[in-house]
């Protein structure tokens, strides 16, 4: 089987694409309810796209290594390529937080974020995917969910700011976090360090379905995706879903349904021959994600968010409609801008990589 399968560039690129939606909407006050992320416990359409973006790093992880693994290559050099891209993609991720501080100098400097756990996933199941084998993964998914639910039940609380992740992330970021709660001292960030465990765990399920992917076996994705589904679901009656700390029940939840959607795009895409829809921004994932980022950071530059929303709910009481929809608007013109964007680096075969 090729290291590249349309279906797997097809499911990266609706995540991304899903990411880009969610994440520049006209108006953040006047939201869908299915395009916000749950206020805490939860898990709404928006919270599925980070984890099944990190499933799908597991998934290329494996399909990229494993044929060069079979011709002969040296897993050392392997790895430290590896490694250089996971730095590279932690120090994007960084730049883009350092642009924020410079265009609004009143914002502080956040030290976590999606690019940056991103990173450190990749580093972490490359070495697996490198040296150790399926079982190994297994073990190590079944210790890191098991080990950080009894993390969160030692710390007492699952609540903001008060939670362990929450505390650890405090006491290695300080005033670095996303949040940070000056009355009390503590900070919270949904992409902590500590909570990048658990992250790991359905990174490392889709390294495993990235080998099965590979050896030609479509008919484990579904069986243990719904096996994974169903394990998340009862374990969520103790521990509940919550991307926030990306509970122990969350990671394996979203685990097996990415797994699910990856059957289905492999099943219609790579077997049946259906288009590929999202493959553009599956080859310029990155590229495009970052590109989107920073052009929402340089935007207050030129018009400030209160403007931008104000206009809005301006069109929607002149047009006599939901202000959901000018702000849903706004944020489809801005993901058709970046398709556009990404449409002409395919055709042009520009595929920026770090």
């Amino acid at each position: 089987m090729s290291s590249r399968l349309a279906s797997v560039d097809a499911l990266r690129g609706c995540m991304v694409a899903a990411m880009l939606l969610v994440n520049d909407p006209g108006d953040e006050s006047h939201v869908y309810a299915p395009l916000a992320h749950a206020a805490w416990h939860g898990c709404t359409p928006t919270d599925l796209i980070f984890p099944f973006f990190l499933f799908i790093v597991g998934v290329s992880t494996a399909l990229a290594f494993e044929p060069k693994l079979a011709q002969g290559a040296a897993r050392g050099q392997l790895l430290r390529t590896a490694l250089i891209r996971a730095a590279r993609i932690i120090a994007l991720g960084l730049a883009i937080h350092l642009l924020d501080i410079l265009v609004s100098p009143d914002n502080h400097l956040r030290i976590p974020g999606v690019l940056q756990r991103i990173g450190l996933c990749f580093a972490a199941v490359s070495v697996f995917a490198l040296y150790t084998g399926p079982r190994s993964w297994w073990a190590a998914i079944a210790t890191l969910a098991i080990g950080y639910w009894a993390l969160l039940l030692a710390g007492g609380t699952l609540e903001p700011f008060a939670n362990i992740p929450d505390r650890f992330d405090t006491f290695v970021f300080g005033h670095g976090t996303y949040q940070f709660d000056a009355a009390t001292g503590r900070g919270h960030d949904p992409e902590g360090l500590l909570s990048t465990l658990p992250s790991l765990a359905t990174c490392l399920v889709g390294l495993w379905a990235g080998h099965t992917l590979r050896a030609g076996q479509t008919r484990p994705l579904i069986a243990v995706g719904f096996a994974l589904a169903a394990l998340a679901w009862a374990w969520s009656y103790a521990l509940p879903f919550n991307k926030n700390l990306w509970t122990s029940s969350f990671a394996l939840w979203t685990a097996g349904l990415a797994m699910l959607a990856l059957w289905l795009f492999h099943t219609l895409v790579d077997q049946r021959n259906w288009p590929p829809l999202g493959r553009r921004f599956g080859v310029n994932a990155v590229a495009a994600y970052a590109g989107a980022e920073t052009m929402q950071t340089l935007l207050p530059l030129v018009l400030t968010p209160e403007a931008q929303a104000a206009a809005l709910n301006a069109w929607a009481t002149a047009w006599s409609i939901d202000p959901r929809v000018t702000s849903l608007a706004y944020a489809l013109a801005f993901l058709c801008l970046w398709w556009l964007v990404v449409h002409t680096l395919d055709k042009r075969k520009v595929y920026i990589k770090l």
